[in-house]
């Protein structure tokens, strides 16, 4: 054998016995080594563990092509909750898991879920995202510029404080109240008599420590992962006054720039991320028992939940804003979802 054709064989054999990837591995040219993923919640909470999972999925199912990295804080646009949609749009952001709240400045539909006392439980919410209405909100968000993949939820917004025990709207009058930037929030939060402070989620917990507010309004599995009960928030009423679903979602441009298969590979996770997240942020909630109340109260909680008397109050008291509201969010989309939520299964 020549000198030249042992040559040849020996590359021969390095490209047999050599490591090579599957074809469906290979990483197109266009594909970013890293895609940025922005959350308001870490992967302690069940908003930014819906995140990570989605993340992980994907990467597992492209087998490595299309690589999320989490930014929870929303540290992508400096912490300001609201301004995190605007970014995803221009491209500042790849993906986000993105709260309806946070995104109802540039979606108007998305205040739907903000009406006070609209949906009175976890069937109506699901009523709702799984439904007709869903549908349309996910067609208003693609409008806005982004497109929307699946839902999450961040929960029920039952409110806390250091004074008093909340029973009524009287118990509200003259409490500093931390809310997020919406004003539906600050309206609704005013005509029960409350002053409400808007603040990002990062400034709202040494201001609750320090006792420049004296309350906040968020989901039991935010109030628990936060240790609220540990900056003086003794009081926590279960009063479910909104909900607040959270929406999958992904940049226009990087959504083109992927194959077909990949785009089918990102939808499927978000959907089955999405499951998972409900159903974290739910337990302990939808238990007969609540054990996450008893565990509260264990823990020196004052819980408080309202009779039906007590809930028409603020319901009554908060009517004005939502007659208000519902030309903003659209009446007939608002229609729809009263429909939905009357004849939701239970």
């Amino acid at each position: 054998m020549t000198f030249r054709r042992s040559i040849l064989a020996l590359a021969v054999a390095a490209a047999s016995f050599g490591p090579t990837l599957p074809a469906s591995a290979q990483v197109p040219a266009n594909y970013k080594p890293e895609y940025r993923m922005s959350l308001v919640l870490s992967p302690a909470y069940p908003w930014g563990k819906g995140g990570e999972i989605w993340a992980n999925l994907v990467k597992e199912r492209t087998q490595g092509r299309i690589n999320i990295k989490l930014y929870p804080g929303t540290s992508l646009v400096q912490g300001d909750q609201t301004r995190e949609f605007t970014a995803l749009r221009q491209g500042v952001i790849d993906l986000a898991v993105g709260s309806t709240i946070n995104w109802s400045p540039q979606v108007k539909q998305l205040n739907l879920f903000a009406l006070p006392f609209l949906m009175p439980d976890f069937a109506a919410v699901d009523a709702l995202t799984q439904g007709e209405v869903g549908k349309e909100i996910f067609a208003a968000v693609d409008r806005a510029g982004a497109l929307p993949l699946a839902w999450g939820e961040n929960g029920f917004r039952e409110i806390s404080n250091s004074k008093r025990a909340i029973q009524s709207p009287e118990d509200l009058k003259g409490l500093k109240i931390r809310v997020v930037g919406s004003p539906l929030f600050l309206e609704t939060m005013t005509a029960l008599g409350a002053n409400p402070t808007q603040m990002s989620w990062a400034d709202a917990q040494p201001a609750l420590a320090s006792g420049a507010v004296d309350g906040q309004e968020n989901p039991m599995a935010v109030y628990m992962a936060a240790k609220l009960h540990t900056v003086g928030q003794k009081y926590l009423t279960l009063w479910g006054y909104v909900a607040d679903p959270l929406i999958f979602v992904v940049n226009k441009d990087v959504w083109a720039s992927w194959t077909p298969a990949d785009q089918a590979i990102v939808r499927q996770a978000a959907v089955d991320a999405g499951k998972e997240e409900i159903g974290i942020a739910r337990k302990g909630l939808v238990e007969a028992d609540k054990p996450l109340v008893k565990e509260l109260t264990g823990l020196g909680v004052t819980v408080t939940q309202l009779t039906p008397t007590q809930h028409e109050a603020f319901t009554k008291a908060t009517r004005p804003v939502y007659d208000k509201w519902k030309a903003t969010v659209g009446a007939d989309l608002v229609s729809k979802a009263e429909k939905a939520v009357a004849a939701r299964a239970r």
